[in-house]
């Protein structure tokens, strides 16, 4: 007899459907899997034979075959324990085959017979809705699946629990979604002392989604700064929460099953690999930028980072997604994300102080910077000096607005925004915009057009540093309320652009 059991295989953040074929057959007593699974879907059977004995189910003196299909596609993790054994189940007739044709089932099974939580739930549950199917997971994953409100979703503890609720002795109920997790308590603006210029950037980055690169010694703050922008960034929509919650579902770090409203975080260590900061690895799992999907991404210590690595960044801030190729598999995952990033002047990091910096300067600090490419230079809008806060500073009574005054500007900028690319789904933002569509928003009085035309000779705008100025301007424009791009929001965007000064 051939049962059927349904499950997932990963794909990026998408899931598709997978079919364990179960076959109980004369001949020598074997447990086989085929069908391109790796060793973790390989070792399925041990637990599988473990688990029904916990259920003092004895697995028969025959051939047991599995297949999943399709078999050219690669199977990768534990959670197909749980559809094998289903599928084994209704072969050995202990349960009802036409009870698994209306589930999506998934979980690794420990040799008790418990549930163990695996990564992926969420998209699972997208795929089950797709299918018109419940889905069945672990306990622990109930509460991340049931956010898709159209799937019925059921979170047993046990295999027993499983079998008691396709026999109908014990049925169980649906699970709810987990809670929007409340925001942790964000650093404020209003604990920065000086750095006026850097709290303003940090204002039109936030606005506008425009890539920042702060320069500075040791101890200036741009550390500190950086983790001050999401706390006036806006609440993420629900589609955006959903979709990154989707990805973070897959690298399996969502917390209790909440799904949360704020801008993701990451601070990858410039030490970070290749795979752990695009993507990739053994499953070609999502890399530090699309964890940061809809979010920030801080890149300390810019110039210390590997050069492949940085490089690999300059598609996907174009693009806003990222392809990890394999030999067997391209993978595409979402990452539009917020480039923030900070480096020292130089390796010392005391290039502007004569009395500490190397016998090298200032030569030195034209080798570092020049870690950093040119192209991917040109990608940051928003290039500013970050200069050491004087005790002075320190010791004045505190001047900053709180981030609560700021995010509220910001979210009043992102709201012009939103109504201004409501028919251009690929933009989302002012940085978004395309060449043609800047013609329509940003173009310039011609006293602008001087302005920016003897800017782009004096700096060498390359065509996209062009752009960026102008996209600049239009969130500077919105902060300030202005329907045109005028004359000082240009000029201010241009004094974003201007090249760092070796040596102070």
């Amino acid at each position: 007899m051939v049962a059927i059991a349904y499950t997932v295989a990963f794909e990026g953040v998408e899931a598709r459907l997978v079919e364990v074929q179960a076959s109980v057959s004369p001949g020598l007593p074997s447990f086989g899997i085929v069908g391109l699974p790796d060793k973790a879907v390989s070792e399925a059977r041990e637990r599988v034979r473990a688990a029904f004995a916990a259920l003092s189910i004895a697995m028969p003196s025959r051939r047991v075959t599995v297949n999943l299909s399709p078999a050219d596609m690669p199977k990768e993790g534990s959670h197909f324990d749980l559809p094998i054994a289903l599928a084994v189940l209704a072969a050995l007739q202990i349960l009802p085959a036409e009870e698994l044709e209306g589930v999506v089932s998934l979980g690794e099974l420990s040799l008790d017979g418990r549930l163990v939580s695996v990564a992926g739930a969420l998209p699972a549950a997208m795929a089950a809705v797709e299918d018109d199917r419940a889905l069945i997971c672990p306990r622990a994953c109930g509460a991340e699946a049931a956010w898709v409100a159209a799937v019925t979703v059921l979170a047993p503890a046990t295999l027993r629990q499983v079998v008691d609720h396709l026999t109908g002795r014990a049925p169980l109920q649906p699970a709810r979604a987990g809670e929007v997790a409340a925001p942790d308590r964000l650093a404020d603006l209003a604990d920065v002392r000086g750095q006026e210029r850097a709290c303003r950037a940090l204002e039109i980055a936030a606005a506008g989604g425009h890539h920042l690169l702060m320069t500075g010694p040791p101890g200036s703050g741009k550390s500190m700064l950086a983790a001050r922008l999401p706390g006036i960034m806006p609440a993420l929509t629900p589609a955006e929460a959903l979709e990154t919650s989707m990805i973070h579902s897959l690298a399996g770090v969502l917390a209790d099953g909440g799904i949360s409203r704020a801008p993701p975080f990451r601070e990858p260590h410039h030490t970070a690999s290749m795979a752990a900061i695009v993507g990739g690895g053994r499953a070609a799992r999502p890399g530090e930028i699309s964890l940061a999907h809809n979010g920030v991404l801080f890149l300390d210590e810019l110039p210390e980072f590997s050069r492949p690595v940085l490089e690999t960044l300059r598609q996907p801030i174009e693009t806003g997604e990222v392809v990890v190729a394999r030999a067997n598999a391209h993978v595409r995952y979402p990452c539009r994300f917020l480039l923030v990033a900070a480096a020292n002047p130089c390796r010392c990091g005391h290039l502007a102080d004569p009395a500490r910096a190397c016998s090298r300067a200032p030569s030195c600090g034209a080798d570092y910077m020049s870690r950093i490419s040119g192209p991917l230079m040109d990608r940051f809008d928003l290039r500013i000096e970050v200069p050491a806060v004087s005790l002075a500073d320190l010791e004045a009574p505190a001047t900053a607005e709180p981030s609560a005054s700021v995010a509220a500007r910001v979210a009043a900028a992102r709201a012009v925004q939103s109504d201004r690319f409501a028919d251009h789904p690929t933009m989302r933002v002012n940085a978004d915009a395309s060449g043609n569509m800047l013609e329509q928003i940003a173009r310039p009085d011609d006293e602008g057009r001087e302005l920016i035309h003897r800017a782009a000779d004096r700096l060498g705008l390359t065509a996209r540093g062009y752009h960026r100025v102008l996209r600049t301007a239009r969130t500077i424009a919105d902060l300030d309320g202005s329907d045109s791009v005028q004359t000082r929001h240009l000029a201010e965007a241009i004094s974003f652009r201007l090249p760092f000064v070796v040596g102070g």
